[in-house]
């Protein structure tokens, strides 16, 4: 009884301080699909990121509760702690199975996205919301193009209008004066965007994976220990039956 008392009051503390690593992983999916939402159709596939933000928001008690229950301890606090954890593990596995699937998902949805954009491409009209989004894309990730530079040039548009030059916004920024010119290839973002998109997303679902996953072990120790001080706490409050 005293090592499940132990150990449960550890994981409790563990619990309060992982709150906030897995409210970062949340917060990271949400905003992560909030700007790069017109890439991805469904709505729903920010959802692991809710779910770890109402994870790390329970957390909190459950870690309180578990450092406060001992032996002795009214059986309704010993079983509040039961349920949270018996909801925790419901939650963290859900968020866990569906950040796995999303990741081979949108994975794959990316590059249809990404080479859409670039095909779209409106050279005549630079306030396109196409071409800003592709812009924005470019510019914070500085890439160029879905895998390199040279997907500017298979675009039906770019050969009529400007056969020998891709969006300004491939081009590095210390390079003030460059104008997308392919004549000085090395002013030009090198990579691509899909691989950078592609290793912000899976990281970032990743992290919520194995987060999660190493918080279920230990929601699973935390129930163990709560059930085995359960066992020597009689049920005294039914005793006038």
């Amino acid at each position: 009884r005293s090592f499940a008392q132990s150990l449960l009051r550890f994981l409790g503390f563990i619990f309060c301080g992982t709150a906030l690593a897995q409210a970062f992983g949340g917060i990271l999916v949400i905003l992560m699909f909030k700007n790069y939402g017109y890439l991805f159709q469904e709505s729903y596939l920010s959802l692991p990121g809710w779910l770890a933000l109402a994870t790390a928001l329970i957390l909190l008690p459950t870690g309180v509760l578990a450092i406060s229950t001992s032996v002795k301890c009214s059986r309704n606090q010993q079983g509040t702690l039961m349920y949270l954890l018996l909801l925790l593990l419901c939650l963290e596995v859900s968020s866990a199975a569906l950040a796995c699937s999303y990741c081979v998902k949108t994975s794959s949805q990316l590059e249809g996205a990404m080479g859409y954009l670039v095909h779209q491409h409106n050279w005549t009209c630079s306030q396109d919301p196409g071409n800003e989004a592709v812009d924005m894309i470019q510019r914070k990730l500085q890439c160029c193009g879905v895998h390199n530079y040279t997907d500017w040039l298979k675009t039906s548009s770019s050969s009529w209008y400007y056969p020998h030059c891709v969006p300004e916004s491939c081009c590095k920024e210390k390079h003030s004066h460059c104008r997308g010119d392919l004549d000085h290839v090395e002013q030009l973002f090198e990579e691509g965007c899909l691989k950078k998109l592609e290793d912000q997303l899976c990281f970032a679902m990743l992290y919520i994976f194995w987060c999660c996953t190493m918080l279920s072990i230990l929601e699973l120790l935390a129930g163990i220990s709560n059930g085995i001080l359960m066992r020597h706490q009689p049920f005294y409050e039914f005793n006038i039956l």
